[in-house]
């Protein structure tokens, strides 16, 4: 028999009634994968490039990119809607805005690559399988494509065209907030790991001419790479140097950087970057990490950008975003110690971490 004296029954609260603006809330999100879908399907259009020289009717925009005119015009209706193109006057001609011009191939702050690499189905599927992830612990890509993603990257000449670009893109946008935001003047030598085409060495050497650097990334890492480092201007002080990081790195060197390298990887294999570099480090010098940080859990509000790239590594690659404290046992565990934690690089999130050798 039951006491209910001694057992009462606690009543589940009813729900705090939802308002017609949390409805509308909800909705955004439910729909925001189709504002996504339309920024990408207007840049493999090629619609931000036909744009670029003057406003063009809706007629134009068909025939240049051999589109139906129809549905195009409602693509621009909601582009426009988006605040990527507009109608000065009214008219039925679309001109770019400001907004709309990152997504250029040649925009200054570009988001071209990355805007059409994140809606393609390399990326796209995978993140349609986001519950298998979160019930599984492992990769939805895996799951979609049978392998890991990298592999199926290095498979694909296309994909891994577009990806290099994507992440050349990515480098631009932070090399000069990294390359201004801290002090690389006191190292002789950088060598940046997985940096691949060098936008951000390239963006440090320039920053700091009394350094010389070294590129370290796979083959097709660094194909661009020799243009790039040339186009900066600093190409007689930096070495290009290829092969694999979990094997070993080029040793020598006084800093050592990874920019989003790190969060690529589950524990295991970051660990073992960490230790390729460890063993290639002099006693003096530092190994820098270019990466978001998590607030701790009794730490103030995630920044959304981390927290859903947190979700981009679970879903694609296997890593994940990581806390301080996180980044300090994994440092280490590769026999390094974290010394120092940069305040974020606005208008980015990425910090710098300081690690030394143990």
């Amino acid at each position: 028999m039951t006491d209910s004296a001694s057992h009462p029954t606690h009543p589940r609260p009813a729900p705090a009634p939802a308002g017609a603006e949390d409805q509308a809330r909800a909705l955004q999100l439910v729909h925001g994968y189709m504002a996504s879908q339309a920024l990408g399907a207007a840049v493999r259009l090629n619609l931000p490039d036909v744009l670029a020289e003057s406003p063009k009717s809706c007629a134009e925009l068909a025939a240049a990119t051999d589109t139906d005119q129809d549905a195009l015009r409602r693509l621009l209706r909601a582009l426009e809607t988006l605040g990527l193109v507009e109608r000065p006057g009214r008219t039925d001609r679309f001109a770019l805005t400001s907004f709309g011009q990152v997504l250029r191939s040649d925009a200054d702050a570009p988001a071209h690559a990355l805007a059409d690499l994140f809606t393609s189905p390399a990326v796209w599927r995978p993140w349609g399988e986001l519950h298998h992830s979160v019930r599984t612990g492992t990769t939805a890509f895996e799951a979609v494509f049978g392998m890991p993603a990298f592999a199926y990257i290095g498979q694909q000449p296309e994909l891994s065209a577009l990806f290099n670009e994507a992440m050349a893109e990515t480098a631009q946008g932070a090399a000069d907030v990294v390359a201004a935001g801290y002090d690389f003047s006191g190292f002789p030598t950088v060598v940046d790991v997985g940096g691949g085409n060098g936008t951000l060495l390239g963006a440090l050497l320039t920053a700091h001419p009394g350094s010389r650097g070294v590129l370290f990334d796979t083959p097709t890492g660094v194909r661009e790479a020799a243009k790039v480092l040339a186009d900066a201007g600093v190409a007689d002080r930096c070495e290009i140097a290829t092969g694999d990081f979990f094997t070993a790195v080029p040793g020598g060197g006084d800093a050592y950087v990874l920019k989003s390298v790190i969060h690529d990887w589950d524990d295991d294999r970051a660990r073992t970057v960490l230790r390729r570099c460890r063993e290639a480090m002099p006693g003096h010098a530092k190994l820098l990490l270019v990466e978001p940080v998590l607030p701790s859990e009794n730490g103030p509000a995630a920044e959304l950008s981390v927290v859903l790239s947190d979700l981009n590594m679970l879903v694609m690659a296997g890593g994940r975003e990581r806390t301080e404290a996180e980044y300090a046992a994994l440092l280490d565990s590769a026999d390094l110690e974290l010394t120092a934690v940069g305040a974020p690089l606005a208008p980015t999130h990425f910090q710098v971490l300081e690690a030394v050798p143990r």
